[in-house]
């Protein structure tokens, strides 16, 4: 059985990373709250790839997909996502974000449209309990993404499990319609 997906320092370490084209999650948990950000990026062709400072920088294009999980309890909902300090800040505004609002008043957002990273990105190295999941581009990849965001939204950032489920179903559509690259459509 072909594997879905593996950690991704573990897979650039194994030299199990795809240098044509996959998808990568990663988080950024909060220790004192429920409040959680998330990168979702697709590459294709990789130039180069290599560990630099705090994390491994990919020399590729890639679109990146924003979601971030507010509690309830959360004391700046009405600063715009971009506008935040720097620990609870994502590069969207209220207008460029897909809004659900969750049973326990949570709200999850996330890009209505993917941003583009033009040369080089990099996947910062995660701490403690964040993480960083290399999903390798198999003909299931967005079921798989879908189901691993309805667990971890419910498991790590406290939303109900019928909301989770219904933000990993929007999701999962959403990297299947913008995150693919031109040769995926062929």
């Amino acid at each position: 059985m072909a594997i879905r997906a593996m950690d991704l320092f573990e897979a650039f370490s194994q030299n199990k990373l795809p240098m044509d084209e996959g998808y990568i999650v990663s988080s950024f948990f909060k220790q004192e709250s429920a409040y959680s950000i998330y990168e979702v990026v697709s590459y294709s062709a990789i130039k180069d790839i290599y560990m630099s400072g705090n994390g491994l920088t990919f020399q590729t294009n890639g679109k990146k997909l924003y979601v971030l999980v507010e509690p309830m309890a959360y004391s700046h909902k009405a600063i715009e996502p971009y506008c935040r300090s720097q620990d609870y800040q994502i590069p969207l505004r209220f207008s460029e974000a897909n809004i659900i609002t969750a049973k326990n008043q949570s709200k999850i957002m996330f890009n209505k449209e993917p941003q583009q990273a033009i040369s080089a990105f990099t996947v910062v190295k995660p701490e403690g309990v964040n993480f960083a999941f290399l999903f390798y581009s198999l003909p299931d990849v967005f079921e798989s993404m879908e189901k691993f965001f309805a667990k971890t939204l419910n498991q790590e950032a406290g939303i109900p499990q019928a909301d989770a489920q219904k933000a990993a179903k929007a999701l999962g559509e959403l990297c299947a319609k913008t995150l693919t690259w031109p040769k995926d459509r062929e």
